[in-house]
């Protein structure tokens, strides 16, 4: 049977012996005492709340999460979403099914998004250290490797293999033009601040079946990694160059890393201290947010719906109508 994902299934259609990724799962309690399974079932088109009535404990078990199951059953309209029945599921085989099925993967080139990336960052970076620190990440093929693959989040912005180098690419595009406008501000620190401030996303994240924090990421973060990673970059680069790396450099692109969530309370270790640690942060949030409301309205199951479900990371619903008829637009990164 050909394969139907995610967004192209419509309430009340049949799904036969079909392959999703288990991103959660759950053994819940009826009105009546009986047992049956939430799971949230995804591909890379979306995901959909999966319930399996009847249950029992040992089925639940039988359920990998985060690992691949084959599903039958049907799609349903409840309180106007989507939901899948589950009837039956059976071990999905190892080699039976394309796992790049259920990773969402950016919509732009991830080669000429590292061309761009890589071109801004050796000639638009004019401090000869600043460049030659970013030029010791660049020079890690690893990390590299890495940082062209990784998704900028688990669920929010840029959820999506790519999504990182797309994410960091948009703001060093978007700070070419906006920094400019304030010479006061350094744009090379600017410049490499937005390249380093995600950088250990490479870490925290993995994406291999699906997206997750890994252990290394639960027990440090991003911000933590990165902070690391420049002290060990530039002791790097003072034992090949044998001289001093200019500590005021390295400190004020540390704070850029440490600061740029902006608030305490999203994560930030310490608030924005400097004019390029506030134009990084606020860069940031406007790329993150557009991405978060421009996404909600294209998977947005109900195309004659004026206003999409509401969003809990925005605290609101989203208007869908498009005055300018723009959004249907190819999504590129700026050149």
């Amino acid at each position: 049977m050909e394969r139907r994902f995610i967004a192209q299934l419509e309430p009340g259609e049949r799904v036969e012996d079909q392959v999703f990724l288990v991103k959660q799962k759950d053994l819940r309690t009826t009105s009546n005492g009986g047992l049956y399974i939430h799971a949230v079932l995804v591909d890379r088109t979306g995901q959909i709340p999966g319930r399996m009535w009847q249950a029992t404990q040992k089925v639940f078990e039988f359920i990998p999460e985060g690992g691949f199951m084959r599903f039958t059953g049907r799609s349903e309209n409840y309180k106007g979403s989507l939901q899948f029945i589950i009837d039956g599921l059976r071990q999905a085989e190892d080699g039976s099914f394309d796992v790049s099925d259920f990773l969402p993967i950016t919509p732009c080139n991830i080669e000429e998004m590292w061309k761009r990336l890589t071109a801004i960052l050796t000639k638009e970076i004019r401090h000869a250290d600043v460049r030659l620190l970013c030029d010791e990440f660049l020079a890690d093929a690893a990390m590299m490797e890495k940082f062209r693959r990784a998704p900028a989040a688990v669920q929010l912005h840029h959820a999506y293999v790519g999504g990182l180098l797309e994410h960091t690419l948009s703001l060093l595009e978007v700070a070419l033009r906006v920094i400019p406008l304030y010479p006061k501000l350094s744009l090379d620190i600017v410049l490499a601040g937005l390249f380093l401030h995600d950088i250990g996303k490479t870490e925290e994240l993995g994406y291999q079946t699906n997206f997750h924090y890994t252990d290394e990421g639960q027990l440090l973060g991003h911000v933590s990694l990165a902070v690391m990673w420049i002290d060990q970059k530039v002791r790097a680069i003072e034992q090949r160059t044998s001289r001093a790396f200019p500590a005021k450099i390295k400190w004020a692109l540390q704070h850029i890393v440490v600061s740029h969530h902006g608030q305490y309370e999203f994560g930030a270790l310490k608030l924005p201290s400097t004019p390029e640690a506030a134009a990084v942060h606020y860069l940031d949030n406007l790329d993150a947010k557009v991405n978060i409301f421009l996404g909600e309205i294209e998977n947005d199951r109900d195309p004659a719906a004026h206003w999409t479900n509401y969003t809990n990371s925005l605290g609101t619903k989203i208007f869908k109508v498009d005055p300018m008829g723009v959004r249907h637009k190819e999504r590129k990164p700026l050149a």
